[in-house]
């Protein structure tokens, strides 16, 4: 009897998957070997005598931060640059979804009611999302650096596009995961597409939209820094001159900027989420 109860707890106690789950891990721990090794991934390197000297020394000229007059005045100029690049460039990207959004969007359409299909123009529009965003933003910056020459106007045209892919795409799929009821009530009786998505789809998914966009944006604030480094101006170009310069304290007063650009999209995100909300 005893035999039995201990049997049966053990049996309770014995997580009834494990075989699964430990097949899963042997399985994810194969296929990332080979990655492992086509990266040339070796962590090891880091603690070598000479890259830990390096480190050290680069990493003690960090401190103090630069705060002369003149550089403060120069990365005060490079994070408003940054500022305004970012929100250029998101503006431009939603006049390009939100267009294209409301035609590719398959809760919209009027065909799908009949035919249940989404419309050949509807399929153009996703084909056109995905080459927009399947080309990273800095890949956009080096080309517009070309044409355009030094400065935010290649990161402001590299954001737009890369970030209207990304935004249509996403702003179709959240349309399209919410209720279609009266999306399709409204479309039965007439109603237009900017009716159908101003009454129908917007109400439901509005909190859910502005909060990918704002999201959105903190992303391009980081991108705009990172484009800094090929020439579209900005913090990022600024820091790029410093880290060749080997100049430490400057770097460390722009990393400094970079976490409080930061901290104050994420403030500025929650304040208008509880607005809206």
């Amino acid at each position: 009897m005893l035999e039995n109860s201990s049997s049966t707890l053990e049996e309770a106690h014995t997580d009834p998957a494990w075989r699964g789950r430990i097949t899963a891990f042997i399985i994810f721990l194969i296929l990332l070997w080979p990655m492992l090794v086509a990266s040339e991934f070796k962590p090891w390197e880091l603690f070598d005598a000479r890259s830990l000297r390096a480190t050290g020394h680069f990493l003690n000229s960090f401190v103090p931060p630069a705060h002369s007059p003149e550089f403060l005045s120069m990365l005060l100029h490079a994070t408003w640059e940054t500022i305004a690049m970012a929100t250029a460039g998101l503006s431009l990207a939603l006049l390009l979804a939100i267009p294209l959004t409301l035609i590719g969007t398959q809760n919209l359409s009027i065909s799908r009611l009949g035919t249940g299909n989404m419309s050949w123009p509807a399929t153009l529009i996703r084909w056109l999302l995905i080459i927009l965003r399947s080309v990273p933003e800095l890949v956009w910056a080096l080309l517009f650096v070309r044409i355009f020459g030094l400065g935010p106007t290649a990161g402001v045209l590299a954001i737009a596009l890369t970030y209207s892919g990304m935004l249509g795409k996403v702003y179709a799929e959240i349309l399209e995961s919410a209720d279609a009821h009266a999306t399709d009530t409204l479309l039965k009786n007439g109603s237009g597409r900017l009716g159908a998505f101003f009454y129908g789809a917007l109400p439901q998914s509005a909190a859910e939209i502005l909060s990918y966009t704002l999201y959105r944006w903190e992303c391009a604030i980081r991108g705009s820094v990172v484009m800094g480094f090929v020439g579209a101006g900005g913090l990022g170009q600024r820091m790029d001159e410093s880290m060749k310069m080997l100049a430490g304290a400057e770097v460390a007063s722009m990393l400094l900027i970079f976490i409080l650009l930061v901290a104050a999209s994420d403030g500025v995100s929650k304040l208008l989420r509880r607005q809206w909300t």
